[in-house]
């Protein structure tokens, strides 16, 4: 944590043994990192149809998402997705096997994103969702989904429906040059 004491001034300059500028206390010295930001969430499946969540926050507030979002301290990345479900859509999961993680460098967020499904078969719209549904591939929102990431696991998520699998590290960003699909992806 950064002093408030006056006597700490930082200023913007690349350290000693570095290679990147960052800000810099210029009494001791203090290195201030900025990491990326870590998002957990999961495609939850339940009889054949996927969970999703209408936004009630900025941004993209009105469009379908994953339940998903950063994750706290202290939690892993498994406990904040199902954190996150339950907030967004009171929903109870079971955690199953990494569906994909996508680095967005554009937005300094890594995405980890489970295969999940409904421990329990109540939903709910939480405090962070106008409303909550459960979608049959045909009935998917396409147009209205909220971000790519959101498109690409959904993708993913056809890839490898029924296999057990750990999925490797992908960036499906670098490849199609951060275009959001006006529709679905072939195959879903």
């Amino acid at each position: 944590m950064i002093s408030d004491d006056a006597s700490h001034r930082f200023s913007r300059r690349v350290p000693a043994g570095d290679t990147h500028e960052r800000d810099v206390c210029d009494t001791c010295g203090f290195v201030a990192y900025e990491n990326p930001k870590i998002v957990a969430g999961s495609v939850v499946a339940h009889e054949g149809r996927i969970l999703l969540c209408r936004r009630a926050i900025a941004p993209r507030v009105g469009y379908w998402t994953l339940p998903a979002g950063y994750m706290e301290l202290s939690e892993t990345t498994a406990e904040a997705a199902m954190r996150e479900a339950y907030e967004e859509a009171r929903a109870r999961i079971s955690i199953g096997a990494l569906l994909a993680v996508y680095s967005i460098p554009r937005i300094s967020q890594v995405q980890i994103i489970y295969l999940a499904s409904l421990a329990e078969p109540d939903i709910a719209a939480g405090e962070e969702s106008l409303e909550v549904g459960l979608f049959a591939r045909d009935e998917i929102p396409w147009d209205d989904l909220a971000f790519p990431s959101v498109h690409w696991a959904l993708a993913h998520f056809r890839e490898v429906e029924g296999q057990a699998l750990f999925a490797p590290f992908t960036n499906p960003e670098a490849a199609s040059g951060d275009r959001m699909p006006s529709a679905a992806p072939p195959g879903l």
